[in-house]
């Protein structure tokens, strides 16, 4: 049977996705699902949950409202819900459950907005694909509904794609200060330490810097509407992160000269050194390894990711069965991966643990640690 996990968990569902993206802006986030379940999402899925408050709810949604299509509730719920709240915005999403009934997002939001008076976002999640996908188009939604086009900023730029489900917490204040030791100006850091002013703001920006596939889709909508060209790559090491900041400003110089990737040369697809993870994440370690230490490194990605990292780089593979078959034909000798992936490596390779919070949760959260602009030699040595 294909894609089954016997042995590795899966990744956080989309739904995950859209409450990690939407967490600090201020709204109300509905997930349309059966009740206890923000009991999953919480324990599994948010460091942020003890220590900052957010405006999830649960539906509570019954067998017998599925059944009967009872929308009228949940449409009350949360325009009753809004009412005492007072969110900024209202953001709806679902599990696999309304999607098996037919649960037409779109009008519901519609209802509850007109009955509200509140701005609401219907975002298209059933609880069968990767955090990714949800991330992604709740934060090119929330641009789409609250970014403006100002003044320009000479050397403004945004981060898109952050989230503790790919960062540690405190990564945000790590490219602030990697921004602004190269003389950039951090306009919004979607979305983690940010707001909904700050975004905005964020149409002023010269340069989108792509730091997860979570951020792809808010970078195509800006670079179309705003005319901002964007990279994607993660400050990683200290030698990438400089040759990726001399190339951000020689992109905000000249935005004509539109070249999204700093990767070395095309790759290295015969390294023995794999990176496996989420592309952008990978595909930025794997450079830095180059850079900082000359280890030819490749990334796998093993989530929904640009076609520049899964064609030139190295390859994408979802299931279990096809990343642990790559791995016995192609026997590197290193794998850099999350803890959890330690299971399915042929014996004698070199493991290097580098947690990754959607795929193993709090289990390895003491260990999470931030790589950017820092020096990863002591780290891979």
């Amino acid at each position: 049977m294909k894609n089954v996990a016997r042995i590795i968990p899966c990744y956080a569902a989309d739904t995950s996705g859209v409450c990690s993206a939407l967490y600090e802006l201020g709204g109300l986030t509905v997930v349309h699902d059966a009740s206890g379940c923000n009991s999953t999402y919480s324990t599994h899925d948010e460091p942020r949950w003890y220590d900052m408050r957010s405006k999830i709810y649960i539906s509570a949604l019954t067998e017998l409202d599925s059944v009967l299509g009872n929308d009228e509730k949940f449409i009350s719920d949360v325009v009753s819900a809004a009412h005492d709240q007072k969110p900024e915005f209202i953001a709806l999403c679902g599990s696999p459950m309304p999607m098996m009934t037919g649960f037409d997002y779109d009008a519901v939001a519609a209802e509850i907005e007109n009955r509200s008076g509140i701005k609401t976002i219907a975002l298209h999640t059933n609880g069968m694909n990767s955090y990714i996908d949800g991330a992604s188009e709740a934060l090119c939604e929330i641009v789409k509904a609250y970014a403006e086009e100002d003044q320009n900023i000479v050397n403004g730029i945004n981060v898109l794609g952050l989230t503790p489900l790919d960062f540690t917490l405190g990564s945000d204040k790590d490219i602030r200060d990697w921004l602004k030791y190269y003389n950039f100006e951090c306009v919004c850091t979607l979305a983690m330490g940010s707001t909904l002013d700050d975004i905005r703001r964020m149409g002023s920006a010269a340069l989108n810097l792509v730091v997860s596939q979570s951020g792809m889709a808010a970078a195509e909508y800006m670079l179309k509407e705003f005319c901002i060209p964007y990279v994607c790559a993660v400050p990683y090491g200290k030698l990438f992160s400089k040759k990726l900041a001399s190339h951000m400003a020689s992109l905000i110089r000249d935005p004509l000269n539109f070249s999204p990737f700093v990767l070395p040369c095309d790759g290295f697809p015969e390294a023995d050194t794999v990176v496996i993870g989420e592309g952008i994440s990978a595909g930025s370690l794997a450079a830095a390894l180059w850079s900082d230490m000359k280890v030819e490194a490749k990334p796998l990605c093993t989530l929904p990711s640009h076609s520049f990292f899964t064609a030139k780089c190295g390859g994408q593979l979802t299931a279990e069965e096809d990343i642990e078959a790559y791995l016995k034909e192609t026997s590197p000798k290193t794998v850099i991966a999350d803890p959890l992936y330690q299971y399915i490596v042929p014996d004698n390779t070199r493991f290097i643990a580098l947690p990754h919070f959607a795929f193993s949760g709090r289990c390895f959260q003491k260990d999470m640690r931030s790589l950017i602009n820092k020096n990863i030699k002591e780290y891979f040595k």
